[in-house]
């Protein structure tokens, strides 16, 4: 059997069937005390905070807490580093590592090798042209592409 038992407006202890009184305000707001020490503290405008054997007192002084609120867990980010595409973890690692002189002169060295590569296949289709152009100059046509 499931007893209803219902809070003092005032001190927060509970209040068991059979027991109490309620106190209706003249903005219909309803009160409900568990003695007439109570209900006469409540019409004095006594403060529950300043009387030590009420509830909000115990809260507001932090005394008596049976639950211990566990500790909000903290989300930590952490770096973690994982191997691209194109290259391994250890690959990275090593990059990372080196001096910036040394990948300057990388950078340098990979740089020329492209030049050098620009170079052949402009001069491959030099020659090319020369050789399907013996004496006659061909006109250029440009194609240009049409939104659809």
């Amino acid at each position: 059997m499931v007893v209803n038992t219902e809070l003092c407006s005032f001190s927060e202890v509970k209040i068991w069937p059979g027991r109490g009184s309620r106190f209706v305000a003249k903005d219909s707001k309803i009160y409900i005390f568990l003695s007439h020490k109570v209900r006469s503290l409540h019409h004095q405008r006594v403060k529950p905070v300043k009387l030590t054997w009420t509830q909000t007192w115990r809260r507001f002084n932090k005394k008596g807490k049976t639950e211990q609120l566990k500790k909000k867990r903290i989300r930590r980010t952490y770096n973690v580093q994982k191997a691209i595409v194109g290259a391994s973890l250890d690959d990275i690692k090593k990059r990372r590592d080196e001096k910036p002189e040394v990948r300057a002169a990388m950078r340098e060295q990979a740089l020329r090798e492209i030049k050098e590569r620009q170079k052949k296949t402009t001069a491959a289709s030099k020659k090319f042209e020369k050789r399907a152009q013996p004496g006659a100059k061909q006109q250029k046509v440009r194609t240009s592409k049409k939104n659809k």
